[in-house]
């Protein structure tokens, strides 16, 4: 009996204070962003995004793999473009990280080993 109880107030004070709409919203935000990458550069990146006091921080892009259609700043660019049309909002900081799997590793340099 107490757990529905906890549930239901839990439930009213995330409601009551925005978290869960800034969530549900951030997470359309994401797919957005993703969506719109996906048909500018072929590749669907993974979105993630950090938000503190109804403020946007940081947005995290990971594309699948390396990109070498444009050079990178266009695909900052691009990227940049697409981040502020669909949050509405410029963060302080975006990051763009790619993929490497065991297939890219024969463009990657290799260290020596001793």
């Amino acid at each position: 009996m107490r757990k529905p109880i906890a549930i239901a107030i839990l439930a009213a004070c995330l409601a009551g204070c925005g978290v869960a709409e800034t969530l549900v919203n951030g997470f359309k935000h994401s797919q957005a962003v993703a969506a719109d990458l996906e048909e500018t550069t072929g590749m669907k990146p993974g979105v993630g995004f950090n938000w503190h006091n109804g403020r946007l921080v940081s947005v995290n892009v990971t594309f699948p793999h390396l990109y070498d259609a444009k050079p990178l700043h266009e695909l900052a660019d691009v990227t940049r473009s697409a981040v502020v049309k669909e949050f509405q909002q410029t963060p302080d900081k975006i990051v763009i990280a790619f993929e490497l799997g065991a297939e890219d590793s024969s463009t990657a340099q290799s260290t020596p080993t001793q």
